[in-house]
This record gives C-alpha cells, sequence and structure tokens, in this order.
C-alpha cells in the first residue's frame, strides 16, 4: 500500500472507534483483515456503515436485526464471519 491508502487506513481506524468494545473489535477486525483487499465497492459500503448509528449497528451485529439494504447486510455477515 502506498503513503495515501495508509493515511485513509488511519483515518478509518479513528472513525471506527464507536465506545462498544464490541464494535471496535469487530471493525478493527475488518480493518485489518479485509480492507486492504476490498474492492472500491466494499469500501463505498463500509464508509456507509460508519454512518449509521450504534445502536442500529449493535443490533445488526448481534444479529438481533439485519439491515435492509442488501449490500449493508452482506458486509455486516462477512465481518461477523471474520475470524477472531
Amino acid at each position: 500500500m502506498d503513503e495515501a491508502d495508509e493515511r485513509e487506513l488511519r483515518r478509518l481506524r479513528w472513525r471506527c472507534r464507536r465506545g462498544m468494545r464490541e464494535l471496535d473489535q469487530l471493525f478493527e477486525r475488518y480493518l485489518d483483515r479485509a480492507w486492504r483487499q476490498a474492492g472500491e465497492g466494499e469500501r463505498v459500503v463500509f464508509l456507509r456503515l460508519l454512518e449509521t448509528e450504534d445502536d442500529k449497528l449493535w443490533h445488526w451485529f448481534m444479529g438481533h436485526d439485519a439491515p435492509t439494504d442488501a449490500d449493508l447486510a452482506a458486509l455486516v455477515a462477512r465481518i461477523r464471519s471474520l475470524p477472531p
């Protein structure tokens, strides 16, 4: 990755800090394991995911609810399936 990509990744790490340990860990895991290989489309969906309210994210990631948007639902499932 070039310097611009590294800066973007650092900026995203800051945006992923939600104040809920479980969400923080899920987002960090995605950034560490999948962000660099993600295509432009998935990255756009991830940025949309970061705009979502924490309580919705919590319900989605804990499996109590699911996003109505198919792209968000697929990304939530992908992040949930990443090994710890």
